[in-house]
C-alpha cells in the first residue's frame, strides 16, 4: 500500500473536516475495543489537531469513547518541558486529556525535558512494552508545507531508520526546539489506521506532490507512511486540496 492508494476526502471547511475526523476516531476506538479490549492511539502536535481534540473532549462525542480503556502516545515531541507552550503534550492535555477520564498510567508522554537520546530510548521501550501483543490502532498525523510529518523532516536519516522505533535528532531550521523526538516509519507503518489531517492554502502546492507525484520519501517524508496491512486516510480542506487532480 502507498499514498496513491490512500483514501482522500475533501471538505469545504476545516470545521467539517474535524467533525469527520472525530467520527473516524470514535469508529477506530470502537473497533479496537471490541477486538482487543483497548484502544492505542498516537496523537499529533501542531495547530491543526487542536480543534479536533477540543471536539473529542465535548459532548456528545466524548461520551462515545470508553476513555478508561484508551492508551495515549504521541507521534513526536519537541525537546521542551511538558508545560512549555511548544509542547505537543501540553496542547493535547489542555484541549483533551484534562477533560476525559484516561487513567494517568495510560498517558504515555515523551519526556522532552530529559536528554533527547535517553528520552527516545526510554520511549521506545515503553512503546514496545505496550505493543508487545498488538500495534497502534490509530495514528493521527499532519503534513507540513515541506512534506514532513511527525518530526520526520526532508533529508534526515529518520525517514529510512531501519531498526529503531523512536529516535532523537536535531532538525536544522526547525521552529521551537531544534531537537525533536519522533516515532519512525518502522512503527508508524505497523498501525491499523493512519489519519492525515491537512488544512490551509500553504499546503496546496505540496499535497499533490505527496499524493500524485513520484515516490521520494527523502524529499517528501509523508510518503514514507504506507502501512502494509493498515489503512491510510487523508482528510483535507478545500484550500489544501486546491491543486489536487479532480
Amino acid at each position: 500500500m502507498n499514498n496513491r492508494k490512500a483514501a482522500v476526502d475533501v471538505f469545504d471547511t476545516p470545521d467539517r473536516l474535524m467533525a469527520a475526523a472525530a467520527e473516524v476516531f470514535v469508529e477506530c476506538a470502537d473497533h479496537a475495543l471490541r477486538a482487543s479490549g483497548r484502544f492505542v492511539v498516537a496523537l499529533s502536535g501542531g495547530s491543526t489537531p487542536a480543534s479536533l481534540y477540543g471536539l473529542l473532549a465535548t459532548e456528545p462525542i466524548a461520551d462515545r469513547v470508553d476513555w478508561p480503556r484508551v492508551h495515549v502516545f504521541w507521534g513526536d515531541e519537541r525537546c521542551v518541558p511538558p508545560d512549555d507552550p511548544a509542547s505537543n503534550y501540553r496542547m493535547a492535555r489542555e484541549r483533551l486529556l484534562d477533560h476525559v477520564p484516561v487513567p494517568p498510567p495510560q498517558v504515555h508522554r515523551i519526556h522532552g525535558e530529559d536528554d533527547p537520546r535517553a528520552a527516545a530510548e526510554a520511549y521506545e521501550r515503553e512503546l514496545r512494552a505496550t505493543l508487545a501483543t498488538g500495534s497502534l490502532d490509530l495514528v493521527l498525523l499532519g503534513m507540513g508545507n515541506d512534506g514532513h510529518t511527525a518530526s520526520l523532516f526532508p533529508s534526515t536519516p529518520a525517514v529510512r531508520e531501519p531498526e529503531r522505533w523512536v529516535i532523537a535528532h536535531q532538525v536544522a531550521g526547525a521552529p521551537s526546539a531544534a531537537w525533536r523526538i519522533t516515532m519512525t516509519p518502522l512503527v508508524l507503518n505497523r498501525a491499523a489506521d493512519v489519519l492525515f489531517l491537512v488544512t490551509g492554502a500553504d499546503k496546496a502546492a505540496t499535497l499533490p506532490r505527496v499524493l500524485e507525484g513520484p515516490l521520494d520519501p527523502d524529499v517528501l517524508p509523508s510518503q514514507a507512511i504506507a502501512p502494509r496491512d493498515g489503512r491510510v486516510r487523508w482528510l483535507v480542506d478545500a484550500a489544501a486540496a486546491a491543486e489536487l487532480t479532480p
